[in-house]
């Protein structure tokens, strides 16, 4: 599939229409009015409308082209080719409140899978609305296998792409469920009731990073993508001990938050991912504390200078660790906090279980304090916001030791040690509290590979 064809049509005449990358007017072949099939001038990267308006359109683009700014399709079959929208969908800006339907007609063998809402009707037809277009999202042209999953309160529509080297499609699938329900655990459901998941194989041995799971990243561009590059060489129980997809999974329990307070979604995805790795029987106690300790030691080390917003802000990749970490360490306290005070009956869970609820998929851009403001609106009484006051302008690290005393979690030259009593043991042991069915599934799934 070299070329895509669009038809484009207005409810009302419009003067303007763009599209997401200012290069996108690189891959245009032919745009002409409907209603007099007159072709359409482009200056700078942009369409020449008549001040009129037009009701209708027609365009072609060079797909083959432009897929070349995706540089995944080095790493896949001939037949999958990846091309985001941003290079070929010109429209009028979108609204909260308004939406694009979008039909495919495709040559017969050809599949495509978008971020988008599908719809009922004949076809590929999907519903296009306004959302926070933090970067650009995948469509996928081509032979693909493709799957819904469904798990608590989702059905994620999982694209498998063909890579060089063949990959096996059911331990894919095992492990993307396996990782979604993971998440589910944190309130009962899953975070968003229908997103994209795109599995990319890189496996070719180009990769340096020999891990199972190299590099995961969410989108949101008229919904949320979870995009995760998988080394189809890796068995399922590497993939199954790989912590990116549960990371990636967990940042779709908040909304998009600002790049200057970015540390806040890294770090409570970081928390959860440690969390609900314990509880679904992943890791035991020892090694989440572990981990979380580490990661918290890597947070204070980095550019101690420099608070949490100024680490964000500033962009330099020497305080990728404060960013990564500080909001993880606001995430614990403020999870310790709201079940001491409420004698175990509230915790980060029910908080985040309450904001899924009110306020998720969420089509804008929050930032750090607006969101914190909701969760203490959430509450029972203020933590939030009180924690970012403290923290979030401030130079350092949030200081953890106090705390970690409490919960019965003893340092000796950097490895921790879980005391069987102490003050806050059963909080400790609720935090990470193990599924005991989610276990069992998963050792199930690691002994049957």
């Amino acid at each position: 599939m070299s070329r895509l064809s669009v038809e484009a049509r207005f409810g009302q005449a419009v003067n303007s229409v763009t599209a997401r990358s200012h290069d996108a007017g690189k891959f245009l072949l032919d745009v002409r009015s409907c209603d007099h099939d007159q072709p359409i001038r482009m200056r700078n990267q942009r369409m020449m409308l008549p001040q009129h308006g037009i009701s209708c359109m027609n365009y072609t683009v060079d797909l083959e082209r432009a897929a070349q700014e995706h540089r995944n399709n080095e790493m896949l079959a001939p037949e999958n080719i990846i091309v985001s929208p941003s290079y070929w969908l010109w429209r009028p800006e979108l609204r909260t409140g308004t939406d694009i339907q979008i039909k495919f007609r495709l040559p017969e063998g050809v599949q495509v899978s978008v971020p988008w809402q599908k719809l009922a009707g004949d076809g590929p037809v999907y519903r296009l609305s306004k959302s926070p277009e933090n970067a650009f999202a995948p469509a996928v042209f081509g032979s693909f296998d493709y799957h819904e999953i469904d798990v608590p309160g989702a059905t994620l529509r999982v694209t498998l792409l063909n890579g060089v080297q063949e990959m096996d499609n059911e331990s894919i699938l095992q492990w993307v469920r396996a990782t979604a329900t993971d998440v589910s655990l944190a309130y009962g459901r899953f975070p968003n009731p229908s997103p994209q998941v795109v599995v990319i194989p890189v496996g070719d041995g180009r990769i340096n990073d020999r891990s199972a799971v190299p590099f995961g990243r969410v989108i949101r561009d008229g919904g949320e993508t979870v995009e995760l590059q998988v080394d189809q060489s890796q068995p399922l129980e590497a993939l199954l001990s790989d912590w990116t997809a549960t990371h990636e999974f967990s940042h779709l329990m908040l909304p998009y938050v600002e790049r200057k307070h970015r540390w806040i979604s890294e770090g409570f995805a970081q928390y959860y991912q440690n969390v609900l790795l314990a509880r679904s029987g992943a890791y035991d106690d020892l090694y989440a504390w572990q981990k979380i300790y580490d990661g918290y030691e890597r947070g204070r080390a980095s550019r101690p200078e420099l608070s949490p917003n100024e680490a964000t802000a500033g962009g330099m990749r020497a305080g990728l660790m404060k960013v990564y970490w500080s909001g993880a360490a606001i995430a614990l306290m403020a999870d310790v906090r709201l079940r001491e005070r409420s004698g175990g009956t509230e915790s980060l869970d029910d908080i985040l279980d309450k904001f899924q609820a009110c306020c998720l998929p969420s089509d804008r851009v929050w930032s750090g304090p607006e969101l914190f403001a909701q969760f203490d609106e959430l509450a029972s009484a203020p933590v939030f916001m009180p924690l970012y006051r403290r923290f979030a302008d401030t130079a350092g690290f949030p200081d953890t030791s106090e705390l970690f005393e409490r919960l019965g979690l003893s340092v000796s030259d950097g490895r921790i040690r879980i005391r069987s009593s102490a003050e806050l043991r059963a909080i400790r042991k609720s935090i990470l509290e193990t599924n005991d069915a989610a276990a069992s599934w998963r050792e199930q799934l690691a002994a049957n590979q």
